[in-house]
């Protein structure tokens, strides 16, 4: 603790968890490292399976390894320190580490954003213009798009930061919650919130609205090319290839949004905690899922490389 004029400032924080139960700790441990081995296991496995296979070298799928790749940093930002202080008496966080896990936190949640868009775009030319596909999305482009995700997500992350850990926290230093985020850490503020609330909200509804925009114009497009098709059975061939990141796109969306749109005097630790929850470490267990168990080139690929490893052993 420091002392600033009236207030005692805070310089480390102590996070509460999910419970104070030594054996649901332990239970929720084991719960979390599970989750945690499948999300590496899925993911990493996924990346290998379309770097393994020449038939997925295309586009789309360069897009699904990126993703992936973006999950498995992404979920190793929150479970191992969720998992550590499962099993720890000393749940204490300095100053300096809160403020790195916020901005890789930020980082990649900005991020995926910008991704799940390039993927919303790649499935738009993909659909409306199959002959062309190849041509208007060279390899150079779907590079340029992933890197480019990943500078717009830092650079926002560091404005994001930078706002939030401008504020001085005093009083109490535990945080109700399992990592350090906003809305926990704006009710510790001796400062007036009312500017940083401003230009939170400025930056997530900026983020959010041009990648929204950018999906939902895609979509909009893909839509009206789908209607064009004739036969019922083509429509649901290329309504198919775009399902998984309709779904992706809605499972991440729609638990950003729920935290986030809300005023900070609304939320609760509980409902914040299990909003969190979701899109911090369900999000990145599913997204191989979503993209292998509702792909037929994922399963004819895992099927090949698990026969040319049967024939080795």
């Amino acid at each position: 603790m420091e002392m600033d004029g009236n207030h005692t400032l805070v310089t480390n924080f102590v996070l509460v968890g999910f419970t104070a139960d030594p054996s649901l700790r332990m239970v929720l441990f084991v719960l979390f490292l599970a989750s945690y081995t499948l999300t590496l296991t899925g993911n990493i496995g996924l990346m290998a399976l379309i770097y393994l296979d020449s038939r997925l070298h295309t586009p789309m799928y360069f897009f699904v390894g990126s993703l992936s790749f973006l999950d498995v940093w992404y979920s190793s930002v929150y479970t191992p320190r969720i998992m550590s202080d499962c099993v720890s008496k000393n749940n204490v966080m300095s100053l300096s580490g809160c403020a790195a896990q916020f901005f890789f936190s930020a980082g990649f949640a900005y991020s995926e954003c910008f991704l799940l868009a390039a993927m919303a775009y790649d499935r738009y030319v993909a659909i409306c213009n199959p002959l062309l596909y190849a041509t208007a999305m060279p390899k150079k482009l779907c590079i340029l798009l992933v890197v480019g995700s990943y500078v717009a997500g830092f650079a926002n992350a560091i404005v994001h930061t930078g706002n939030t850990f401008r504020l001085h926290f005093c009083g109490n230093n535990v945080i109700n919650h399992f990592f350090c985020d906003a809305p926990p850490l704006v009710k510790m503020a001796c400062d007036d919130t009312w500017v940083y609330e401003l230009i939170l909200a400025s930056v997530i509804g900026c983020n959010v609205m041009a990648t929204t925009v950018l999906i939902l114009g895609s979509y909009t497009g893909i839509v009206a090319a789908i209607m064009r098709i004739r036969s019922t059975a083509g429509r649901r061939k290329a309504f198919s290839t775009c399902s998984s990141h309709l779904i992706s796109v809605s499972l991440f969306y729609g638990s950003i949004l729920l935290m986030y749109s809300r005023p900070s005097s609304t939320h609760t630790p509980d409902w914040d905690k299990a909003n969190a929850l979701f899109y911090t470490v369900v999000n990145p267990l599913v997204n191989p899922m979503i993209y292998s168990l509702r792909n037929k080139d994922v399963k004819a690929a895992f099927q090949k490389v698990l026969g040319r490893f049967i024939r080795l052993k």
